[in-house]
């Protein structure tokens, strides 16, 4: 077997079992937004609250309208790994161009 097929497949099982996270209690580390700190430490870092309404995830809560919670788990996930492929990719294709 080829070994971009092994790694194709590596990450189609990693974005299946993707959903398994809903089965932690709790937020992912260092997913926290105003409302977990509050909760935590009894207030929100002066810095975490002037910016919180800055950025806004594009899936937030890993969350799809229309979906349930599985499917969007797991369309976050190969979202997510897709850009992360063609980021790579496309770096790659710059630094080989350098190379000559």
């Amino acid at each position: 077997m080829k070994r971009h097929t092994v790694l194709w497949i590596g990450l189609a099982v990693l974005a299946v079992l993707s959903p398994l996270g809903l089965l932690a209690p709790g937020t992912a580390w260092g997913e926290w937004g105003a409302e977990e700190f509050q909760d935590m430490l009894g207030y929100v870092p002066q810095g975490l609250e002037r910016f919180a309404e800055f950025w806004r995830a594009p899936l937030p809560d890993y969350a799809i309208p229309g979906l349930g919670d599985v499917p969007g788990y797991i369309l976050s996930a190969v979202v997510g790994m897709g850009l992360v492929v063609l980021a790579t990719w496309g770096l790659g294709r710059v630094l080989a161009r350098q190379e000559r």
